[in-house]
């Protein structure tokens, strides 16, 4: 076949160049080609130049295809991992010699006594920033001295020409070292127990340590497959001790805690088979929720009105920034690894960058409806107080709390179905169609809930009439009631005994409203016949003055209250009519005051009031009394007497 004449070739080319080469290097050749052999890429081109010269199955498709060599590439990929970690103490050592050899051949100390020596240093300078500083125990208060620490190290590190060997292994742990201080400066503010925090803090530890190793690994010419095995076991202490965190620190019931190890269990397995992209989505389901919470409340410490547009724009926008940051490193990794089984299919590809974009869309358009609501409900928090305000500020505000729910629920209805649209759209469905078989669809409901459009139409309508308002009191038919809120469709109005009524727009009809700018009120009292109007006049304004100078009554006089005259004369006296305009919503009240004082002050004065009186017979009382007893004695003696 082709691809064993390369080897074979290559390896003849191989062992030439060893026969034609100093003697004093024939070892470095060696390792040289078998480093060569042991390289993915080299093995991916053997193996799919095997492919290209195996026979192929007229009947096999492309997908089987793809399949069954993406599996065979995993199982040879394990199997050569596998086999190489018996090398790891070799290749490490080997490691350790040519790194330490270059930084002492340079006059140089090792390479652990200059990273030992470059922490000590960053930790003096941090403890006399903690000395004259004395830092809060806040979050930017453990974040200051870490900066201190790195800062420190940082001036060092950059102004000495270290050996390259010794410059890598020094920037890839230093590197580690300060992220795993950042990390444990933010679980120590992290509001976690104790035991929690401990085992956080060990895994991170770990995992900072691992990306730092595997990350020099090639420089120092650690083999690919040994870099790759030390990967694995480091990822398997790493799995052991994620397993004994959820098991030991959750209180949870066994069953979740099973799953959860499952769910690690399998992630472990996703990510040995080199399916970076599946294995960082599972790392976002695990850990992102939990992630966006603690991103939340830290950016909320550092506003005072998390409603605020100050406080909308710091806490939704830092969430949203951890939601771009993890959909670009997972674009990133897809992108940088072309070989894996889902790139090789154009649809799993277009569905994945699909995705991707709609989870940017959804957090746009959140963030967007989060600063639109936030707008609304300051509006609706500020209108709700229309305390010494003029009539016109206050009638305004009430048109603020009236209509900015319904454009709120609007508004909300209108980003989601534009937001979905556009998901739709970025995941491969042609929204034209959809948008029309909508249309349709639309007509049809019309004509089939006609009530339904009726109502929400006079909604509209009355709205843009500006009937009523949430806060006042209308009446409609045999409906009466304050306006507490509204829907698309309903208005809901509290009845003054209790009561609430869910009124639909098209059933309201003609509305009468009893808030609107001013009520006249009007009531009547019944006097005695020998009253001196003229008297009861005045005694009225005098009660209109007392109640108008009242403090707080006062204000809710637009007009005082006065006598208009004698309404009829009915028959036990004379009806005087009175009136006063108040400001609506409280003419009951005064009427209950006037009452009082109309009653104290006539009744002092001498004016009484008509009572309903029966008069029997004539002015001789004593006469008629007489001819009773009379007549009551005829008839008495009438039915005594014998029948002739």
């Amino acid at each position: 076949m082709k691809w064993i004449l390369s080897l074979i070739a290559g390896l003849l080319f191989a062992f030439n160049a060893v026969a034609q080469a100093p003697a004093a290097a024939p070892q470095q050749k060696i390792d040289e080609l078998v480093r060569l052999l042991q390289d993915p890429e080299v093995q991916a081109w053997l193996n799919s130049r095997k492919e290209v010269g195996a026979p192929q199955s007229p009947a096999s498709s492309a997908g089987a295809s793809d399949l069954v060599s993406w599996e065979s590439a995993a199982r040879t990929r394990v199997h050569e991992i596998i086999t190489a970690i018996p090398a790891i103490p070799a290749e490490v050592a080997a490691a350790a010699a040519r790194t330490r050899h270059d930084a002492v051949s340079r006059g140089y100390a090792p390479v652990f006594v200059i990273f030992g020596g470059l922490v000590a240093l960053g930790l003096l300078v941090e403890g006399l920033y903690r000395r004259l500083a004395k830092p809060r125990e806040t979050l930017l208060g453990r974040l200051a001295p870490v900066g201190i620490f790195a800062g420190a190290m940082a001036i060092v590190f950059f102004a000495v020409e270290w050996p390259p060997l010794a410059r890598i292994t020094l920037l890839a742990y230093l590197t580690a070292f300060v992220a795993f201080r950042l990390a444990v400066a933010f679980l120590s503010a992290a509001d976690i127990t104790p035991f929690l925090r401990t085992r956080l803090m060990i895994l991170f530890g770990l995992v900072c340590f691992a990306v730092a190793t595997a990350a020099i690994g090639e420089p120092l010419g650690v083999p690919p497959l040994v870099r790759d095995a030390i990967s694995y076991c480091l990822s398997v202490v790493g799995l052991f001790v994620a397993i004994e965190m959820v098991w030991a620190t959750s209180q949870r019931s066994r069953p979740w805690k099973a799953a959860v190890i499952a769910f690690l269990v399998a992630l472990w397995i996703i990510w040995c088979l080199d399916m970076r992209g599946l294995f960082w989505i599972g790392v976002y389901v695990l850990v992102l929720p939990a992630m966006l919470n603690a991103v939340g409340r830290v950016a909320g410490s550092f506003v005072s009105d998390p409603g605020s547009l100050r406080g909308v724009l710091i806490v939704r926008g830092a969430r949203a920034a951890v939601i771009f940051l993890a959909v670009g490193w997972l674009a990133l990794v897809w992108r940088l690894n072309p070989d894996t089984l889902g790139q090789r299919d154009p649809v799993v590809a277009a569905l994945f960058y699909g995705g991707l974009k709609s989870v940017l869309i959804l957090v746009v358009a959140d963030f967007l409806w989060q600063l639109a609501r936030g707008w609304i409900d300051r509006t609706l928090r500020v209108a709700t107080d229309a305390t010494s305000l003029a009539p016109a500020d206050a009638a305004k505000r009430a048109r603020f709390r009236t209509l900015l729910p319904i454009f709120r629920n609007a508004l909300a209805v209108v980003v989601a179905v534009m937001a979905a649209l556009v998901v739709l759209a970025q995941m491969g469905v042609q929204i034209g169609p959809l948008i029309a078989g909508a249309g349709i669809f639309g007509v049809a409901i019309g004509f089939g809930s006609q009530t339904l459009v009726k109502d929400v139409i006079s909604g509209v309508f009355y709205m843009l009439d500006d009937a009523f308002r949430v806060g006042e009191y209308i009446q409609a038919k045999d409906y009466k009631g304050t306006v507490e809120g509204f829907s698309l469709r309903s208005v809901r109005l509290r009845h003054h005994r209790g009561p609430v009524f869910t009124v639909p727009f098209g059933e309201l009809g003609a509305v009468q409203n009893m808030s609107r700018d001013w009520v006249i009120d009007k009531f009547r009292i019944t006097v005695g016949f020998n009253t001196d109007i003229d008297k009861a006049r005045k005694l009225t304004k005098k009660v209109g003055a007392e109640l108008k100078d009242d403090p707080e009554l006062g204000p809710l006089f637009i007009e005082p209250l006065k006598m208009k005259g004698v309404e009829e004369f009915a028959d036990y006296g004379i009806v005087l009519s009175f009136a006063m305009t108040t400001v609506p919503g409280m003419q009951t009240y005064i009427r209950r005051k006037a009452y009082a004082k109309i009653r104290e002050l006539f009744l002092a004065n001498g004016i009484t009031f008509a009572q309903p009186t029966v008069q029997v017979g004539g002015d001789d009382k004593e006469g008629g009394a007489v001819a009773a007893a009379q007549a009551i004695r005829a008839h008495e003696a009438g039915t005594a007497a014998p029948p002739k």
